[in-house]
């Protein structure tokens, strides 16, 4: 099989292929940033078989096979790996059910095992020192401290977090309405540290970041505006370096360090999976090899035939 030497340029079976399993997952209701990410992935499969002038039903499960070959090759994880092929088993389920193909090839395509991982999570105290440790003498401040006592005590994405608006909030209940992944809605408690941090954002701040009216956003940027993710990374990083603590700790870290923190203190596996909106326990079970690997560490330093 001769590679074209002009692999940037994708067939027009592909462009069409790609286009319309776009408007099919926007007709799912699959979250922008989800679409984005399977058009990246199958973007570099299209350059690849345009490379070789193969359309999307030339592909047998031998050559997907090679695909994901050659991304191990280039230096791809096992996760990344199988997040691709994942993405390519869904555009070959759309092709069979517009019935542009009798089978998928990519279901005989197996996934390499994933990379183990274990998050990285804050002890308890590392998260008191930086939540009790921020000021709040100005809007802003009361705004971050606010948006990072919410972001711990209820576990919430980053995206979660920005897409909250004042209505989510149900404050004599002590719970919010959150809007997670695949537009699952839940509805979790928070604690009362961060219920007082949102009354006082919302009585002394929030009316003076408030430009639009009507703007329903609940936490609210400088000019009035809805936060986003980006914002709540910046803000998260000047509240680390000022407390002095642990350097690369992203809003996700503070929602591992609310599992495993859960754990700790004895909730049950499913109430945590509920809780963080997963869809699958077998996600939620992450935060167990994290507490048992804090357990083995615990009994090597301590245990004297360890």
């Amino acid at each position: 099989m001769t590679k074209n030497t002009d692999t940037q340029a994708l067939k027009p079976s592909w462009t069409h292929a790609l286009r319309d399993f776009d408007t099919a997952l926007r007709t799912q209701g699959m979250a922008e940033k989800t679409r984005r990410a399977y058009g990246v992935d199958l973007g570099q499969l299209a350059e690849w078989a345009s490379g070789y002038a193969l359309d999307p039903g030339q592909l047998d499960y031998r050559r997907l096979r090679r695909f994901a070959g050659v991304l191990s090759e280039r230096g791809a994880s096992r996760s990344t790996v199988a997040r691709k092929l994942a993405a390519i088993r869904s555009f070959y389920r759309v092709l069979v059910q517009r019935g542009e193909l009798e089978a998928s090839p990519a279901d005989l395509v197996s996934s390499p095992k994933r990379d183990s991982y274990l998050p990285a999570v804050l002890k308890d105290g590392e998260v008191a020192s930086v939540l009790d440790g921020m000021p709040v003498s100005t809007p802003l401040l009361l705004r971050d401290r606010a948006m990072l006592e919410l972001a711990y005590s209820a576990g919430l994405r980053a995206e979660e977090l920005v897409n909250l608006d004042v209505t989510s909030l149900d404050r004599d209940a002590e719970q919010l309405r959150v809007e997670g992944k695949g537009q699952r809605t839940r509805i979790v408690p928070a604690g009362e540290p961060a219920w007082k941090a949102i009354d006082a954002y919302l009585e002394r701040a929030r009316p003076a970041l408030a430009g639009i009216a009507d703007e329903p956003a609940l936490l609210l940027s400088k000019s009035g505006r809805r936060l986003s993710t980006s914002d709540v990374r910046r803000r998260l990083a000047l509240a680390m370096r000022r407390a002095a603590v642990q350097s690369g700790v992203s809003p996700h870290t503070l929602r591992h360090s609310f599992a495993t923190h859960l754990l700790e203190g004895g909730a049950d596996l499913r109430a945590i999976q509920e809780l963080l909106g997963h869809a699958s326990i077998s996600t939620t079970q992450t935060y167990t090899r994290v507490e048992s690997q804090r357990l083995g560490q615990a009994y090597a330093r301590a245990h004297p035939r360890a």
